[in-house]
């Protein structure tokens, strides 16, 4: 199968594109680099540098399938710049989508968020939860989720999202490398690396067992496998939504203290004020991914997640991290 594979400069969307390399499969990556890595595009791949709303057409040349990665994903930013995200993650996903119609691909896989959730009543969290985003960046993933929908029903689309929660870790020798870092555990890791001074926790009184948030943590490569499955298994006219996640939530505190295990490292740490909006305990329910899918995540324990991050991380080397900071 040759799968497109939008955003594949990406973390993720160059961890799927590595993933359908080792199992075969023939990789287009379309990316305009303004927040990828062109080093991260996996070798074996024909890369486009370009963007959804004028190439999208020329990419999906002789492609069977697309995996869809491309987006803005920084939730302050989305707060701040709406235009930009309703214009990036939307209207470019449409143009995206009107390419594969006029090209008869149907077959799509959209890593789609569980930021679409905004505050739960309750976890772990399930698709059958109502879908109230509480910023820009999940409401865009809504609408697409949205788009996608009426493109199955409409014109036989075969199509699933994803909704994953933190996603960390490293595969196949990718890892995550951006020019802004949101993500706990990197932030935490270049601490350990000398590029940060400390690790800021936001709240030791929160509702949990040692005062600070809960998260679920999926490992990337994990992720990787969901989409291929995915992407196998679509079915004409069905639209599928399934929440990823490792079952299990480990607070910051225990992320930082892994951290340190790992590293070796003291890595200092100080408390800041909550943050608004942040919900105690996010974690995902991934049942019926499991059963209806047939995943199932393999790479669950903590300290594996950290490991792998910071040995891709070391093979970065100071120089290329400096670059991209």
């Amino acid at each position: 199968m040759r799968v497109l594979v939008t955003g594949g400069a990406g973390y993720v969307g160059s961890v799927c594109a590595a993933e359908l390399l080792s199992l075969g499969h023939e990789v287009v990556v379309l990316d305009d680099l303004s927040t990828g890595n062109r080093d991260a595009v996996p070798e074996g791949a024909r890369f486009i540098e370009g963007n959804l709303l004028d190439d999208s057409a020329a990419a999906l040349e002789g492609v069977d399938a697309v995996i869809h990665c491309a987006a803005r994903s920084l939730v302050g930013e989305s707060v701040e710049q709406p235009a930009e995200y309703w214009q990036g993650n939307v209207v470019s996903t449409l143009a995206l989508l009107e390419a594969m119609r006029s090209a008869g691909v149907r077959n799509i896989v959209f890593s789609s968020t569980a930021a679409t959730y905004g505050e739960p009543e309750q976890v772990p969290i399930t698709e059958d939860m109502p879908t109230r985003p509480t910023n820009t960046y999940g409401a865009t993933k809504l609408a697409i989720d949205q788009a996608i929908t009426s493109y199955c029903v409409a014109y036989g689309f075969a199509a699933t999202s994803l909704r994953y929660f933190n996603v960390a870790g490293a595969h196949l020798g990718h890892g995550e490398n951006r020019v802004v870092e949101t993500h706990l555990i990197p932030l935490v890791l270049q601490v350990a690396a000398g590029h940060r001074e400390e690790i800021k926790v936001f709240g030791d009184n929160w509702p949990t067992p040692d005062g600070t948030c809960v998260r679920d943590y999926i490992h990337v490569g994990d992720l990787a496998d969901a989409h291929v499955l995915a992407l196998e298994s679509n079915e004409p006219g069905v639209h599928r939504i399934f929440n990823l996640g490792s079952g299990e939530g480990f607070s910051v505190q225990e992320v930082i203290d892994v951290c340190r295990e790992v590293t070796g490292h003291e890595i200092p740490a100080s408390l800041a004020p909550r943050r608004a909006g942040d919900p105690a305990t996010l974690i995902a329910s991934s049942a019926l991914a499991e059963n209806e899918l047939g995943w199932k995540p393999k790479r669950t324990e903590l300290r594996t997640v950290v490991a792998d991050a910071w040995d891709f991380l070391g093979s970065l080397g100071d120089a290329a991290h400096s670059a991209r900071r």
